[in-house]
């Protein structure tokens, strides 16, 4: 009889989907904090000038910059994950994945700039 040993594989995915799990559950998190805080709120102020003074805050700073990263991450990395599912030819595979880095990259730095710039 023969015993086969499982050592696993990087490219198994098997990491992209813990990951795809744990930031799936800090934006729930995330999610449910700002809808309290924007949405169940009457005090909370929607005026530009709350805005201002909330984001004057490093904590609130961190908080957004958490979402858009990780926002951005799990959607990013939901869509690779859709293209990994077919067999791509290797060249297309490179260039959806770089095209996906390139659309993150530019979107991360466009909300990176606009959280930074209060």
């Amino acid at each position: 009889m023969r015993t086969y040993k499982f050592f696993g594989s990087r490219n198994s995915g098997a990491k992209n989907w813990y990951m795809q799990r744990i930031s799936g559950i800090i934006l729930v998190i995330v999610l449910i904090g700002h809808y309290v805080l924007m949405h169940a709120t009457p005090d909370a102020g929607h005026t530009y000038k709350a805005v201002l003074e909330r984001m004057h805050s490093p904590f609130w700073k961190g908080i957004d910059l958490t979402f858009v990263t990780l926002g951005l991450w799990h959607g990013l990395n939901g869509t690779w994950n859709v293209f990994r599912d077919y067999t791509l030819k290797p060249w297309l595979s490179n260039l959806i994945q770089i095209l996906l880095i390139l659309l993150g990259l530019t979107f991360w730095f466009i909300g990176l700039n606009t959280i930074l710039s209060f």
